[in-house]
């Protein structure tokens, strides 16, 4: 039998949230990629690919240190036609914008609390991110399928 990775190695709490939100995401038809660098210098928790081709970024947030702690998220937007916090039952929800994005969630699952308004990208913009969305799910299945491999950076 293979272990699996959090059998090994407890989750921490920004993990416990998106693969709570992941499972929504994924309920709601959307592929999910965790990790997932849209640009240099910025790095998100999840990124969606929804069934009519839109973009959803959710950054997870454990605490209000985490949340305090966050100064690259407002780059995050013009990535995504729509954004979203991930947070636990406990969180401050007031501390959140209010135009943006709630799910609450824990390690299990999630709901939607708040559905931010819809902001369109650029056609341009989307192909690009689509396209770089794309090859990272195709090299992490390689991966996945061939540990050997060694990546080439797109992950």
């Amino acid at each position: 039998m293979v272990a699996r990775m959090d059998q090994l190695l407890p989750l921490m709490p920004g993990q416990r949230l998106a693969r709570g939100a992941a499972r929504l995401l994924r309920s709601l038809g959307h592929a999910v990629l965790t990790e997932f660098v849209p640009v240099r210098g910025l790095r998100v928790d999840l990124i969606t690919l929804g069934p009519k081709g839109e973009i959803w970024i959710v950054e997870c947030k454990s605490c209000r240190a985490d949340f305090a702690g966050d100064r690259k998220w407002g780059g995050y937007l013009d990535w995504c036609d729509r954004y979203f916090w991930a947070v636990d039952a406990d969180f401050p929800v007031d501390l959140l914008p209010p135009d943006t994005g709630l799910i609450l969630a824990d390690a299990y699952g999630a709901e939607l609390a708040r559905m931010p308004q819809e902001m369109r990208l650029a056609a341009a913009r989307r192909s690009r991110i689509t396209r770089d969305f794309a090859r990272a799910a195709a090299l992490r299945l390689h991966g996945a399928v061939d540990p050997a491999v060694i990546s080439d950076g797109g992950l």
